[in-house]
């Protein structure tokens, strides 16, 4: 495991010789520690970065930078169990999560090396002009210095949602992981070095936020920012790139919708919404979290969410069967903790959950946890708990349940299960959702954008439009006539 900090091509060791503890969630004990970069160390790697991109890098085709990723996806394929366990002992997650995971991260550096070999026919656009004067054309450009933050929830995947796209258009990046989990984008830098991708172009630095992210935000020479995390930070850091007119893109929190409609089948809209909310232990920005259900089967549906959600085997992610892990870290289990008292003290009820797992003395672990009765002014009902919390609430009309599937100030993405396809279009079109899910919950792909109405976020990732984030637009006009030009009317 890599202790350093990755810049131009080599491991340093911090200007100040800083220290963070790297700690098991299901043990709770330290079993590592990695560098704690300071602004000295930001400086360093956005020096780097620069001088990559002033150099070579950006002028390759995009065929020779598809070469590299290609690379990359291959040694992450190579290593994918190794890859997978580093990611549970960092993260918790079960370890069948984790392999899925690293895989999606090998996935996506192929797909953007197919848009990097793409773009060398796209680069350029003959635009027609009324004027036969005048010819023009417009280029897409690398957009520069990337400075990239993510968190703690898909630690490797989230790195290669960033890194794969900058890369691909010409630009170089300066990642900083979530300091709760840098191991595996440690292992993306080791593995970088191992294909020889140029010096600078790839930096990874570990630290916390106020001192390796905040002077990467606020750093001169960053061109844009890639943020995903939290919405109270994803607004502080689009206040400081204001300052600076730095590119953002931002995805960032939600609190989604499930609308679970009379007529589809009960046990699989049980399983969907599951899946919807106890994957990655709930810690993911697009869980459905609030599940609405037509009153005529809520009774039934509750009755066997609850059932199935007993059923789920608890424990360290590297355990055979374990299907919900612990929480990322201590604070976070006293956060979802936290939110689920408050919830009781708002007048909801805990029908099933809430609690530390019986067999499970040490670690940062709660049970799968159901809601109902949440007042729909509560916190629960309103705001992100980040944990294995869903709340359940009845409706009586489709109207009404559009209306409180849209009533919150986020707007990442939303569910609905039916059988009748025209009941799913119409629902799907009047969802205020970047993503909404026909019959499931959370499928994500790479070719598909991902990101947010309202405040879940700016921009979107993945797909194309993930990578055009990492492009500029030149818009280059000739006169080609030898008439004169007539620089005024007489």
């Amino acid at each position: 495991m890599r202790t350093g900090l990755f810049i131009d091509g080599k491991w340093v060791s911090p200007k100040l010789g800083g220290k963070l503890d790297v700690v098991n969630p299901a043990t709770g004990k330290v079993f590592h520690e990695i560098s704690a970069a300071t602004e000295e160390d930001v400086d360093h790697a956005v020096t780097a970065a620069r001088r990559a991109f002033n150099g070579e890098w950006p002028k390759m085709s995009g065929a020779q930078r598809g070469q590299y990723l290609r690379k990359i996806a291959s040694r992450i394929r190579n290593r994918l169990d190794e890859i997978s366990e580093l990611e549970v002992l960092d993260n918790g997650k079960p370890l069948p999560e984790a392999k899925w995971d690293i895989g999606d991260a090998a996935g996506c550096f192929d797909f953007y090396a197919g848009l990097a070999e793409e773009y060398d026919e796209n680069r350029v656009e003959t635009i027609c002009l009324p004027d036969a004067r005048f010819t023009s054309k417009v280029a897409r450009e690398p957009l520069g210095v990337v400075g990239a933050i993510i968190p703690w929830n898909y630690p490797l995947l989230m790195a290669a949602w960033k890194v794969a796209p900058a890369l691909a258009a010409g630009c170089t990046i300066v990642l900083k992981p979530a300091e709760a989990t840098s191991l595996t984008a440690l292992e993306l830098a080791a593995i970088a070095e191992e294909v020889e991708l140029p010096p600078g172009v790839l930096n990874v630095i570990t630290g916390i936020g106020s001192e390796a992210g905040q002077p990467l935000v606020d750093h001169p020479e960053v061109d844009k920012l890639a943020f995903t995390g939290s919405g109270a930070i994803g607004a502080k850091l689009m206040a400081a790139a204001a300052k600076s007119i730095k590119r953002v893109s931002l995805e960032l929190g939600g609190k989604s919708p499930f609308l679970v409609f009379d007529d589809c089948d009960i046990e699989k809209a049980v399983e969907w919404v599951m899946f919807g909310i106890f994957w990655n232990q709930g810690q993911v920005c697009s869980a459905t979290s609030r599940v609405l259900v037509h009153e005529s089967i809520h009774a039934r549906f509750l009755e066997r969410l609850v059932e199935e959600a007993q059923k789920i085997t608890i424990g360290d992610g590297l355990a055979d069967g374990v299907l919900l892990g612990p929480l990322v870290s201590k604070i976070q289990l006293e956060r979802v903790v936290g939110a689920i008292e408050k919830a009781r003290e708002q007048g909801a009820t805990v029908v099933t959950g809430g609690r530390r797992p019986a067999h499970l003395a040490e670690g940062y672990f709660v049970e799968p946890t159901v809601l109902t009765d949440v007042p729909l002014d509560s916190q629960a009902w309103k705001e992100e708990i980040f944990g294995p919390v869903v709340c359940v609430r009845a409706f009586a009309s489709e109207e009404e349940a559009i209306a409180l599937a849209n009533d919150t100030r986020f707007g990442l993405a939303a569910a609905l299960m039916t059988s009748d396809d025209a009941r799913a279009e119409r629902v799907a079109a009047a969802l205020r959702a970047g993503i909404v899910w026909i019959n499931c919950s959370q499928p994500g792909f790479t070719e598909a954008p991902w990101g947010g109405y309202k405040q879940s976020g700016i921009g979107r990732e993945l797909g194309r439009w993930g990578f055009e984030n990492y492009l500029e637009t030149k818009q280059i006009t000739a006169y080609v006539s030898d008439e004169p030009w007539a620089w005024y009317i007489k």
